[in-house]
């Protein structure tokens, strides 16, 4: 099927269990039934992680998309050559950090050119990349540079709920400081968006508070609610969006997790953080909002004490790629 959309799936951290999550996800064949799947990394790394999943597949390499069979049994890969094959797993290495950099930088140039339909991230260490000379907090970021974009947002996206940020990887204090009216409008407005774009005109969507029960009208706090987030909330009712808040995110993310809510808006990293993963990281996809390009990712880290071990679960990914296809696919109608 030629319209099956390319995903570009980079490979991320060499010393994490991003290349054994590819090998184990790029085996099923149902991954290969609904896209044409590109790794973008370390022929070598790959190798040695089939090596340790006792994979069977046949590994590829190509110089661009157009020279790839995309055929169930085989990993296509484009590949940087940047790894060592000594290199440890489990250990921060600059020389990792610097190369999962590398992987997400050609991708980009390859979904600019129009050679790739979506991105799909296996996990980074921000510590080693930091080491590799590349000082970004995470993707979102990084991939915020890469492609010019100067404001985007984290969506989580659970098969019980979605929940998008306004701040992710700054500590609270500065994340406090951070939230001001207008960013917490167009964070709304961005998951507003997407869900539009999914087929929800008419999104249930709730904002969380800062303080512990939303403020309790003053008690706690120093009026963050009101100063920061009751503005927005009312220029967007105005508009006649379903948009409720701010709520003590305790019972709000329990009333989402029955099907209350569309989105959830959650203040900072684990405020929404922490809920979504309570429900297992395999359930997680991490979605980047307001990119020009599609890109979705395992929300779970590089998971160092586990890796090359031969036992990481490759479930967030396969529902990485399918989120990339979805997504990936609307755009394309929608264009």
């Amino acid at each position: 099927m030629s319209d099956r959309p390319v995903i570009g799936i980079t490979m991320g951290d060499a010393a994490g269990i991003g290349p054994e999550v590819i090998v184990r996800a790029l085996a099923h064949d149902d991954v290969h039934d609904v896209c044409r799947p590109l790794v973008i990394g370390d022929a070598g790394r790959l190798r040695k992680a089939m090596e340790i999943v006792g994979s069977t597949l046949e590994l590829h390499t190509v110089d661009s998309p157009a020279d790839a069979h995309f055929k169930r049994g085989q990993i296509e890969c484009i590949d940087l050559g940047l790894i060592p094959d000594d290199l440890p797993w489990g250990k921060v290495s600059s020389v990792a950090g610097d190369a999962a950099y590398r992987y997400i930088a050609k991708t980009v140039e390859l979904i600019e050119a129009g050679e790739l339909d979506a991105i799909c991230t296996a996990p980074l260490n921000k510590e080693a990349l930091h080491a590799g000379g590349h000082i970004f907090p995470g993707h979102t970021e990084l991939l915020a540079h890469l492609t010019g974009t100067e404001e985007v947002s984290m969506m989580l996206v659970t098969p019980k709920m979605k929940v998008i940020h306004v701040t992710t990887h700054v500590g609270i204090i500065d994340a406090i400081a951070r939230i001001n009216p207008g960013l917490v409008t167009r964070t709304i407005e961005r998951a507003h968006e997407t869900l539009a774009r999914a087929g929800n005109d008419n999104p249930r969507i709730a904002v969380c508070g800062i303080n512990p029960h939303a403020g309790e009208n003053g008690l706690f706090g120093y009026g963050e609610e009101d100063e920061k987030i009751v503005p927005a909330i009312n220029e967007l009712r105005q508009r006649g969006w379903d948009v409720e808040g701010p709520l003590p995110a305790d019972t709000l993310f329990f009333r989402a997790g029955r099907g209350d809510f569309d989105c959830v808006v959650a203040m900072y990293h684990d405020q929404g953080h922490g809920p979504v993963k309570v429900m297992g990281l395999e359930a997680g996809v991490n979605v980047t909002v307001g990119l020009p390009v599609v890109r979705t990712s395992v929300d779970h880290g590089t998971a160092f004490d586990i890796a090359g071990k031969g036992i990481a679960d490759e479930r967030s990914l396969i529902e990485a790629l399918n989120q990339a296809v979805e997504l990936a696919s609307r755009r394309t109608v929608a264009a």
